[in-house]
C-alpha cells in the first residue's frame, strides 16, 4: 500500500478473487442479511467468507495451514488488528511449526538485525535501533512488539519484505524503466496491472497532492498517474519475491506475510504478484472492524474476514506527528506526509527539510523521535523548515487529551 504506515497509501488495493482452495470458495448469493448496510455483518469473534456466510473457526486455520502462503492484513495503527495477527500466529504455529515470518514492516537492509533478534542477542532497544524503526516505520512498536517476542520465542525466522522508501520515491518520479537496474534492491518487473487495479488507484492518486495541486482529471494513461502505480507495484512485487525466496526453505515452510490490509484486498497487491511467480496456493486473511459498512464486504475481498471489536484504551497514546522521513545533511527530509495526520493538517509538505524542532537542530532520527513523543497533548510545536528555496516557520498543533 504508497501507504501508514506510517504508510500514505494504506489499503488501496481491491478487486480479483484469489482461489485458495475449495472450503474458501463457498460465498453463496443465498445469504441475504451479511451484506445490508446497518447489519452485523462480521460478529465480533466470527469468521465471515465475504459476501458469504459463517466459516468455524476451525475450518479456517485449517484450510490455511495447508497453503504455501498466508496473508495477515491490518490498519498499522490498530492494536486490536496486531492481537488478532498474534493468536492467528500461535493457531498456525500450532499446526506448522515449519513457519516464517515475513513483515513488511523492514527494508531488506536490515534483515541482519532480525535475525540477531531472533537469535536472542538484542534487546527490545537495540533491535529497534538497528532496525532504524523510528524513520522506517513510524507506528508505535508496541503494537508490533509481541509478534516479534512470538518469533523470538520460538526461533521463528523472520524476513523483512521491503524495500527502502527511497527506491519507491525515484520509482514515482522516473518510473520503474527509468531507474538502473543495479539499483532496484533485486526487484524485478511487476505484473501488469488490472484495469480493475488501476480503477481502484486513481481515485487515491486524485486525491493526492501533485506539487502542491490536485490533479483531478486524469486517466489510466497519464504519465504521472503510471508512475505512481508502478511505484505501488513495485512495494507489491518486493514482498512477493521476499515471499517466494523464504519458501525455497528447506522443507518449503509455511510462510506468513504481515503487511498492510490494501496489500492484500481482492487479490490485487502481493497475491497478484505471487501469482505471477506461480505461488498460487495463497490464502487472504483479513480483520473486520465492528460497525464498518457492511457495503464494502464484497465477494473476493478476502477468503475470511475476522470480526473484532473497537479498540478502547485507557493507556495515553505516544503523540504522533504522522510523516515519513530521513536524516540528510540538512535536517530531516519528509518523504511522505500521512493523510489526515498532524503534519498534514499543519501544512508539511513531502519533499520539505525540518532544520529544527522546537527551536532544536535536527541532526539525526532520534531528535524528531523524541520531540514528538515529550510534546503535551494540547500544545504546539514550531518547526523551522526548508521549502525549495524559503525557509519558513510550520506549527504543529497537537490536540488536546479527550476526558
Amino acid at each position: 500500500m504508497i501507504i501508514s504506515k506510517s504508510t500514505l497509501y494504506v489499503g488501496l488495493v481491491g478487486v480479483v478473487l484469489l482461489v485458495v482452495g475449495a472450503d474458501f470458495n463457498i460465498a453463496s448469493a443465498q445469504s441475504k442479511s451479511t451484506n445490508k448496510e446497518g447489519t452485523d455483518c462480521v460478529p465480533v469473534a466470527s469468521w465471515v467468507v465475504p459476501a458469504g456466510n459463517k466459516i468455524a473457526n476451525n475450518r479456517v486455520i485449517g484450510r490455511a495451514a495447508k497453503q504455501s502462503v498466508v496473508l495477515l492484513g491490518e490498519m498499522h495503527d490498530n492494536p486490536e488488528h496486531h492481537r488478532w495477527q498474534l493468536q492467528m500466529l500461535a493457531a498456525l504455529y500450532a499446526s506448522r511449526p515449519d513457519m516464517v515470518i515475513g513483515f513488511e514492516m523492514f527494508p531488506r537492509r536490515v534483515q541482519k538485525a532480525l535475525d540477531r533478534w531472533v537469535a536472542g542477542e538484542f534487546t527490545e532497544t537495540e533491535f529497534l535501533a538497528a532496525t532504524d524503526w523510528d524513520s522506517v516505520w513510524s507506528t508505535d512498536a508496541s503494537y508490533y512488539l509481541p509478534l516479534f517476542h512470538f518469533a523470538r520465542m520460538n526461533r521463528i525466522p523472520m524476513v523483512a519484505l521491503n524495500i527502502d522508501t527511497r527506491l519507491r520515491r525515484e520509482i514515482s518520479a522516473k518510473g520503474f524503466d527509468g531507474v538502473p537496474e543495479s539499483e532496484r534492491e533485486g526487484v524485478t518487473r511487476p505484473a501488469s496491472p488490472s484495469v480493475g487495479y488501476l480503477d481502484n488507484l486513481l481515485p487515491v492518486y486524485q486525491e493526492h497532492e501533485h506539487e502542491g495541486e490536485k490533479k483531478t482529471e486524469i486517466g489510466h494513461d497519464d504519465p504521472d498517474f503510471r508512475r505512481f502505480v508502478e511505484s505501488q507495484q513495485l512495494w507489491d512485487r518486493a514482498m512477493a519475491q521476499a515471499i517466494h525466496r523464504s519458501l525455497e526453505r528447506p522443507g518449503r515452510p509455511l510462510v506468513v506475510g504481515i503487511m498492510g490490509a490494501g496489500h492484500i484486498k481482492h487479490g490485487y497487491g502481493v497475491p497478484h504478484q505471487l501469482k505471477d511467480l506461480k505461488i498460487l496456493d495463497v490464502a487472504m486473511l483479513l480483520p473486520w472492524d465492528s460497525g464498518k459498512a457492511c457495503g464494502q464486504l464484497v465477494a473476493g475481498m478476502a477468503d475470511a474476514v475476522f470480526g473484532v471489536a473497537p479498540f478502547v484504551s485507557s493507556v495515553q497514546q505516544h503523540q504522533r506527528l504522522g510523516i515519513q522521513f530521513e536524516i540528510t545533511s540538512d535536517g530531516a527530509r519528509v518523504l511522505q506526509v500521512e493523510k489526515g495526520s498532524i503534519a498534514e493538517i499543519s501544512g508539511l509538505r513531502n519533499g520539505d527539510v525540518m532544520l529544527k524542532v522546537a527551536g532544536m537542530v535536527v541532526k539525526q532520527t532520534g531528535d524528531i523521535v523524541a520531540a514528538v513523543k515529550r510534546h503535551a497533548p494540547g500544545t504546539w510545536l514550531p518547526l523551522r523548515v526548508k521549502r525549495g528555496n524559503e525557509t519558513i516557520e510550520v506549527i504543529a498543533k497537537f490536540p488536546a487529551e479527550e476526558r
